[in-house]
């Protein structure tokens, strides 16, 4: 029994109102169409409910190997926020050093199909319910856009369900030239149930509440054409307009946000703070010390160097972030010291944060479109949103005033003798928090460097406004291993190699592939990690 079954009952008990008094079943006769009833709640349903869960899940996977390897070892450390501390002698080659193995690169590409597409297939064959469809293409637009964001052209248009991995790749101009158009499509279906809600059983971050998704595909529209302002500034301009003025516009307020409820635990618990394999980088706690920003304390906890003896660090406890990049038996003799990231078990995972919808509005205004609002007006709304987000009650007028800058980077055992990184240096940061309503890429860098701190723990998306700005200034790397330097120091990773696998089972697919990468690309280095992607143009 597919779902559509619900709305074909409530139908014919309207035809019956008719003949007969009706009053006795009016709770029968106006029931939402997409709230399962006792005749429904059988294997059917339970199915499309469970796979519905299932692709939700992989917007920000809760599965902790799989979040480890994709949000923090990877996208965290590229981002700026998050640095590998338990580098042992297991880990041979890694992504903070631009050297992964096979076995890690694959896994940001290989994973998410293996597990997205069986289940979003099934739940079509399932379900004819258009919502729950909508939902569907809601959820496969927001997982997909972090892979082809990883390694540019993709198979998107062409993903065959029994064959999902082994397909032809669509270029990175196609997939979201094709993402936007099934967007709008999303957008127009959910707005007719916007005023209904679903089963909060098959939502595990609105409840089934359908004009809060209405908002949350308009944000990801308003991020998606943010992404593309350098490759096609006309397409990113409509389609932030549409977004923003749509009848049921985007997040505005703190709790629109997307936070995903946990099944059985929080994954960064495990890799922050039970595991130690990583800590909180020094790029953040450099901006935030050097802002005396009030959300440190909420972000993480401070260092134990006070504990530490024989070195140099003045002997106090401080919010002290671990430098990227570190080699095994150079710098990891005070990476368990630093700070580590506040987590538990049962805190619900960031999917989407209002405060970013509204930095992406701000950069929006700047760029002169009709953002409802200010560049410096909604700049302000961002910081003050982020605050709400995270319980911090106090000091946001102050913040808000702040003219200072990011402080410099000192390895807190080895001094000046730690490759010590000056932010406001002569090719550092000159972004401080008080609006300066200077041109464009100052006022530029001070929105994307807010929104970079109000974004964190979301690597993904902070890694790609970093590729696509420049911003924030980050230190490079403490090591560079990759073949032949093709990752610039500066620069940083602009995308993952494909997997081997696809070159031993989709070799025509993924040839043709590179070969489309190389005319997108503003560099042509081949299938790297220095390959830029085709929106990293600026």
């Amino acid at each position: 029994m597919k779902t559509s079954k619900m709305i074909r009952l409530a139908a014919a008990g309207l035809l019956l109102c008719g003949a007969t008094s009706c009053t006795d079943r009016y709770i029968d006769y106006n029931k939402n169409p997409h709230e399962p009833g006792q005749e429904d709640m059988g294997t059917d349903w339970y199915l499309v409910r469970s796979l519905a869960l299932n692709l939700q899940d992989l917007m920000m996977p809760e599965q902790e190997n799989f979040s480890q390897y994709v949000d923090c070892l990877m996208a965290g450390n590229f981002s700026g926020y998050v640095a590998d501390s338990n580098i042992g002698t297991g880990w041979s080659g890694r992504y903070a050093t631009f050297n992964p193995s096979d076995a890690w690169t694959k896994i940001p590409f290989n994973d998410f199909y293996a597990k997205f597409y069986p289940d979003y297939f099934n739940l079509k064959n399932q379900s004819d319910d258009e919502l729950f469809l909508a939902l569907a293409e809601l959820y496969r637009i927001a997982v997909m856009l972090r892979v082809t964001d990883t390694y540019g052209p993709i198979p998107y248009s062409k993903v065959g369900a029994g064959n999902a991995i082994k397909s032809p790749y669509d270029s990175q101009k196609e997939v979201y030239t094709r993402m936007f158009a099934d967007l709008d499509n999303v957008i127009a279906t959910l707005g007719k149930y916007a005023n209904q809600s679903f089963s909060a059983n098959a939502d595990r971050i609105y409840d089934g509440n359908t004009k809060a998704w209405c908002k949350f595909a308009n944000s990801l529209k308003l991020r998606m054409a943010m992404r593309v302002v350098y490759a096609d500034a006309e397409l990113a301009q409509t389609k932030a307009e549409q977004a923003v003025n749509s009848e049921y516009g985007v997040m505005t307020t703190a709790d629109d946000g997307a936070y995903r409820k946990v099944a059985d635990h929080n994954p960064w618990e495990r890799f922050m703070v039970l595991w130690s394999d990583a800590r909180v980088a020094a790029d953040l706690t450099c901006y935030m010390n050097g802002y005396a920003d009030p959300r440190r304390e909420a972000y993480y906890g401070k260092s134990t160097f006070a504990s530490v003896s024989g070195g140099t660090y003045r002997g106090e406890e401080k919010y002290a972030g671990l430098r990227r990049g570190i080699l095994q038996g150079q710098y990891n003799s005070w990476s368990q010291g630093s700070s580590c990231m506040k987590v538990g078990t049962g805190d619900d995972i960031v999917v989407f944060r209002a405060s970013e919808v509204f930095f992406l509005r701000a950069e929006g205004a700047l760029r002169g479109w009709d953002m409802g609002g200010s560049a410096k007006d909604l700049y302000e709304a961002g910081i003050r949103t982020s605050f709400q987000e995270h319980g911090v009650d106090n000091g946001v007028d102050q913040y808000l005033a702040g003219t200072t800058k990011a402080e410099t980077f000192i390895d807190p055992l080895k001094g000046l003798n730690g490759q010590p990184y000056d932010y406001s240096g002569t090719t550092g940061s000159t972004a401080v928090v008080a609006w300066q309503g200077g041109d464009f890429e100052q006022s530029l860098e001070q929105i994307i460097t807010q929104k970079w701190i109000a974004n964190f723990p979301n690597g993904m998306e902070a890694w790609s406004e970093y590729r696509r700005t420049g911003y924030p200034r980050l230190m490079p790397m403490a090591a560079n291993a990759s073949t032949g330097g093709v990752v610039d120091d500066t620069e940083g990773a602009r995308r993952m190699p494909y997997p081997a696998d696809e070159y031993r089972e989709n070799k025509e697919n993924v040839e043709a592939a590179v070969e489309t990468l190389a005319k997108e690309a503003s560099t042509k280095k081949g299938d790297t990690m220095g390959t830029h992607v085709w929106w990293d143009c600026k």
